[in-house]
């Protein structure tokens, strides 16, 4: 019965890691960015980042974020990340209400996908990142 149900697949929404303009330490921000012509609404982010650092296991700490709504095309930032953590995966699950359909998607930045060489110009941000979509 299970295998009856497939809920709609999550569609023009993506995760970007964007580096700060203008700032005297280096750090980077995490965005959701709603590329959809409708918005999103009442939408979780539970981040974490896990992985192995110098053969030693490094877990960060479990965060979750609330929005009530994201409007459709723009974005929203989620919270800052240190270069220190791009050596380990860094995980972002998506739920958020399309319509009468719950729906959630996991975003992973694997060690090492991040930083300036990987840099594209973003949508809707008009900036350099790295989108997972």
């Amino acid at each position: 019965m299970k295998k009856d149900i497939s809920p709609p697949a999550v569609t023009d929404v993506a995760v970007a890691v964007v580096p700060r303009q203008e700032s005297a330490e280096e750090l980077w921000d995490i965005y959701l960015i709603n590329l959809r012509d409708t918005p999103l609404e009442n939408v979780l982010v539970t981040s974490q980042g896990y992985g192995s650092v110098e053969g030693v296991n490094k877990t960060t700490t479990v965060l979750r974020h609330f929005h009530q709504t994201l409007p459709p095309r723009e974005a929203v930032k989620i919270e800052p990340i240190q270069p220190s953590l791009f050596s380990i995966s860094n995980e972002y699950w998506v739920s958020f209400n399309d319509g009468e359909h719950m729906l959630d998607k996991r975003y992973v930045f694997a060690p090492d996908t991040i930083g300036e060489e990987m840099l594209t110009e973003l949508p809707v941000l008009d900036r350099p990142g790295v989108m997972q979509q």
